[in-house]
């Protein structure tokens, strides 16, 4: 059964549409990406699905029930969690705290001291750096932190935009790393995701976004030797 599914969703900013009839779904415990070149709706739709848009049509439905129209903060008291593109820092705060802001939800508070040592474990980097402030943190450092931020809310889906944009590749292979590490867990997510390459081998299912439309799905492994994802994203 579907834990997320986006039903038809027509969006976009003002007078501008920008998502036209989207229709997909997140299986439980299923990494899930949306892939697409820049400017094709994938972030829109992260907001959409947030709450900091509202759809035009259609309807997103969390655990069987519509939550198209509740705001984000109740949609992550339930457990839908975004770590938005640009990290989102709170720069003058330290590592520590930044992640302690995570655990706003009230689900997440009895999970907090659990949920700082599993972050501890899987980011070494940031234990090392738990008193540093946020802003003085590498780029690498700062996506690790907004992922831990992440985790910290105790979410159900954990929605990633462009996990990998502008980090080297050594850091890209550890934080994908982490993304099983989470569905082992037990944990959905949904990865947006400009390295389509990465983004197939790591997923288990996905989706293609062009123009605002689903152009393709499948499981992975399928789309990964589909003649026109090759061409068109993997540069085969």
């Amino acid at each position: 059964m579907a834990i997320l599914e986006i039903r038809n969703v027509s969006s976009g900013y003002g007078e501008v549409q920008i998502l036209w009839g989207v229709t997909l779904a997140l299986e439980n415990n299923k990494l899930t990406s949306l892939v697409g070149g820049n400017g094709v709706g994938k972030t829109t739709l992260l907001r959409t699905i947030m709450g900091s848009l509202k759809p035009w049509d259609g309807s997103v439905w969390f655990e069987g029930q519509d939550v198209s129209q509740a705001a984000a903060y109740d949609k992550a008291e339930m457990g839908l969690i975004l770590v938005p593109e640009g990290r989102q820092l709170f720069t003058d705060m330290t590592v520590a705290e930044n992640l302690e802001m995570g655990a706003t939800p009230k689900r997440a508070r009895p999970h907090i001291k659990r949920n700082f040592e599993r972050i501890y474990e899987m980011f070494p980097r940031l234990k090392e750096r738990q008193h540093q402030k946020a802003g003085t943190l590498s780029g690498g450092e700062q996506q690790m932190l907004a992922v831990g931020r992440g985790i910290m809310a105790e979410p159900k889906v954990l929605m990633i935009d462009e996990l990998s944009l502008g980090l080297a590749p050594v850091l890209v292979l550890q934080l994908f790393d982490v993304l099983r590490q989470l569905k082992s867990l037990g944990m959905s997510l949904l990865l947006v995701e400009q390295n389509v390459h990465m983004a197939l081998v790591v997923s288990d299912y996905a989706f293609v976004l062009a123009q605002g439309r689903v152009e393709l799905e499948g499981p992975s492994r399928v789309l990964a030797k589909n003649e026109h994802v090759r061409t068109a994203y993997l540069g085969l």
